[in-house]
């Protein structure tokens, strides 16, 4: 088999809501045994991806916070880490705060999240803390801003991505609960720019690789790496974009492309 690694996306590809299906945690498995490397390359932040790992019992570096950071948890240090510009960021924050939303900024080693009514303890895992109106750290820059909310996103894109077009990016991804969130990072942060990082630092060859997403912030990831999957409900332009269209992720889309794979050599 000519490929030696599998960089796979989480909502709407790995996961199901916030749940790894039983077929895939186990094509996972079965991946790493036959000797494939597992870099999980998601837009939620370092610690929820690591975590994860460890309970399916893979290991190695993480492309997290959209390709704005790959961390490797063994010898614990970042090896890519592009963050948001800090006056793109203060007019965000105006903008989040005067609309409502649902606003994940990941913010160096906590997660800060802006809704309206202060949520209940139990769901915020260790890193999160709620606030209620977001305030620029200066010295802490965010790597990704992940918004939800129909006429706070209207404003950001009316407003932002005009302006700081050729500093910031501002994408379509899907959320846990299938919704459509904007994803935003500094322009040098995708999930490609992160993957190569992640493949040098591995001594691995972009073209060894195979990429699993759903959506468009995952296609930087496909023209980079040597084969990709599309889940079955991507959008056209991210199936166009993939080598191999599986099925839906609720339907086990990635456990069908791992096997394939491991059955075939080949896509």
């Amino acid at each position: 088999m000519q490929y030696k690694a599998l960089a796979i996306d989480l909502d709407g590809t790995l996961l199901v809501g916030d749940e790894v299906p039983q077929a895939n945690a186990q094509a996972l498995r079965a991946a790493r045994d036959a000797g494939l490397q597992v870099i999980i390359a998601t837009a939620r932040w370092s610690h929820f991806a690591l975590r994860l790992a460890q309970d399916i019992g893979i290991g190695g570096p993480v492309i997290a916070c959209s390709g704005a950071q790959v961390y490797d948890p063994d010898p614990a240090q970042d090896v890519f880490d592009h963050r948001l510009p800090a006056d793109f960021v203060d007019a965000l924050y105006q903008i989040c705060n005067a609309e409502r939303c649902i606003a994940t900024i990941t913010v160096g080693d906590h997660v800060q999240i802006k809704m309206d009514g202060e949520p209940d303890q139990a769901f915020l895992t260790e890193e999160m803390r709620w606030v209620s109106q977001l305030a620029s750290e200066p010295k802490d820059l965010p790597r990704v801003a992940a918004i939800q909310g129909s006429g706070c996103n209207a404003r950001i894109r009316d407003e932002l991505t005009a302006a700081f077009a050729d500093r910031v990016s501002i994408l379509d991804s899907i959320g846990p609960t299938g919704k459509i969130i904007l994803t935003i990072t500094a322009k040098q942060a995708t999930k490609g720019a992160a993957l190569a990082a992640a493949c040098e630092h591995l001594a691995l060859e972009p073209e060894n690789v195979v990429a699993f997403g759903d959506a468009e912030n995952d296609i930087d990831m496909f023209q980079l790496a040597g084969a990709s999957v599309a889940m079955g409900q991507a959008d056209d332009a991210t199936k166009a974009a993939a080598s191999f269209v599986s099925k839906p992720n609720f339907e086990g889309g990635v456990a069908h492309g791992i096997t394939r794979l491991l059955e075939r050599g080949t896509l």
